[in-house]
């Protein structure tokens, strides 16, 4: 059987490129056609003219608050729940609607693998004919349904399990004898000690698929040593599926439905490749169409294909949030003004602002690389600062390379105690 869900995932770099910029400028006219939300956002917008990743790079970013300030003052004024983004309303093409923390509702669609998980679930090592435990919510948030959905178009059955109830998931289990596991990792961990403890064994548990929380080597070590091969995955409630870990373990790749770009926190500029950056999401879905949707996430491209064989971007996962706002002397200042203050001077490069010293006794410092200096640089980019900020800050101005490549803009390192 192969080892890859279908031939869009071994397609040339260049062939999956041009399919998807051919399928852009169709996407973003949709979407102002049918979402009223970028209707108003991308008026001035040609989607003709939006054919290369320098086009798209152009036009904003929509963040999760953003969208969930639009949310609420739609329904707020009476209107439209979704605050204009869902090109589709209740009904037949919307079966089920889902609310995540905010809160924010999604539409779910008619679409077969509305949210595109079959990919990730085959990468996991499942297979048609096979019973899936799954164990996400099935209530308010989409995840289960995401998994339940993106199972059944892969032709495998699903066992509801959901959430709690540790000792009928151990009996469910050992009855029906799943070929394996979706859930978040933490939830499988305390079901396999819970069989243990009733002494109840679980022989066909052997692989699992996890999404929702951290997945470090430690657990994935535990799980290996508990004879489960366990995978993890990386969507949103937003997008679907995004990326997803192979055999190969490095690093996730991206799922064939969706533009990915990498982006400096705070704005919607693209970094160099391999820099750590914020993810920001394109999706080709058309009942819910975000353009350049900011995830709040950083990660960072990885070089080279997977060992796999599978062509298309890979990610090292997630790497931390990107909203890194913080309050200084009774002021909120955000990466985006960071980035403006770089951008009034040419030959800076990265920056990154540490915020020290305790609670009410903050120090602000502005570490800047710059590959020429003179005496006036510092001080001058003091007074932009100011100007950006109205707070005072210090500047060290350091040679390229000196800074981390972690994605931080604003380090917030004060003692809270």
């Amino acid at each position: 059987m192969s080892q890859t869900f279908d031939a869009l995932e071994i397609r040339t770099p260049a062939e999956r490129e041009s399919a998807l910029l051919a399928a852009l400028p169709a996407q973003i006219a949709h979407a102002k056609k049918s979402s009223p939300a970028f209707a108003a956002l991308l008026a001035d917008v040609d989607p003709a003219s939006v054919t290369t990743r320098a086009a798209l790079a152009k036009l904003p970013v929509i963040r999760k608050s953003e969208l969930q300030e639009r949310q609420q003052a739609a329904r707020a004024a009476g209107g439209n729940v979704f605050g204009g983004f869902s090109a589709i309303g209740f009904g037949g093409a919307m079966p089920r609607v889902f609310a995540s923390p905010g809160p924010i509702y999604e539409p779910e669609g008619t679409g077969k693998d509305y949210w595109r998980m079959a990919r990730a679930i085959y990468a996991a090592g499942f297979r048609p004919g096979e019973l899936i435990h799954n164990s996400f919510s099935y209530h308010f948030v989409p995840a289960g349904s995401m998994m339940e959905t993106g199972a059944h178009a892969m032709g495998c059955s699903v066992f509801p399990g959901g959430t709690g109830q540790t000792e009928q998931q151990v009996q469910a289990m050992a009855e029906l004898q799943p070929a394996g596991y979706i859930g978040t990792p933490s939830f499988l961990k305390i079901i396999l000690e819970k069989a243990l403890e009733m002494g109840v064994a679980l022989p066909s548990v052997k692989k699992a698929m996890f999404g929702g929380e951290a997945y470090p080597p430690s657990l994935r070590d535990w799980f290996t040593a508990h004879g489960v091969a366990g995978y993890q995955c990386y969507a949103t409630a937003d997008l679907g599926l995004i990326a997803y870990e192979t055999p190969a373990r490095e690093g996730l790749v991206l799922d064939e439905g969706v533009i990915v770009e990498i982006v400096r926190p705070g704005t919607g500029d693209p970094v160099a490749e391999g820099e750590v950056g914020e993810l920001v999401v394109t999706t080709l879905n058309p009942d819910y169409p975000l353009i350049r949707f900011g995830t709040g996430d950083l990660s960072a491209v990885l070089p080279g294909p997977c060992p796999t064989g599978r062509t298309n971007t890979r990610i090292k996962g997630w790497m931390g949030r990107a909203d890194q706002t913080t309050k200084i002397r009774g002021m909120f200042v955000h990466p985006k003004q960071v980035d403006e203050v770089v951008k009034r001077f040419p030959g800076l490069q990265r920056a990154r602002l540490v915020v020290s010293g305790e609670m009410a006794n903050d120090v602000m410092t502005l570490k800047v690389e710059a590959a020429q200096s003179d005496d006036t640089l510092a001080t001058r980019i003091g007074e932009a600062i100011r100007d950006v900020t109205k707070l005072r800050g210090t500047v060290e101005v350091l040679s390229p390379g000196s800074l981390p490549n972690d994605g931080k803009v604003i380090d917030d390192i004060r003692s809270y105690k």
